[in-house]
């Protein structure tokens, strides 16, 4: 898995690509929200559209993304999912836990002020 991140205002923008898996992948994207939060990044969108696969660990992966940045009171958002992705969330209810957004633009309004 790869990570990126970019700034839009007040939200960082994570662009992930490849594969959220045991191993690498969902230590890479742990290691990226606790970089950001230490350097006092809130609020989180993490751009999901070009991550080709995601396993069990890799949703675990996810669900800790969002309960290190609730915790340090801060607001995570996904955007971009595939259709594999979305169904996968679907199939585990977490798509009632996560704020879950079609569109970077959307997503971005969708932060609180």
């Amino acid at each position: 898995m790869k990570a990126s991140a970019r700034q839009m205002d007040s939200v960082t923008i994570v662009d992930l690509s490849g594969r959220i898996t045991l191993g690498e992948g969902s230590v890479a994207l742990g290691d990226t929200i606790r970089d950001l939060i230490g350097r006092g990044n809130k609020k989180i969108l993490l751009n999901l559209g070009e991550i080709t696969y995601i396993d069990s660990s890799g949703i675990g992966g996810l669900v800790s993304a969002f309960n290190v940045t609730r915790s340090q009171g801060g607001e995570l958002k996904l955007v971009n999912l595939t259709k594999k992705v979305r169904d996968l969330l679907r199939m585990t209810k977490l798509d009632t836990v996560f704020d879950i957004k079609d569109d970077e633009a959307t997503a971005i309004a969708a932060f609180t002020k």
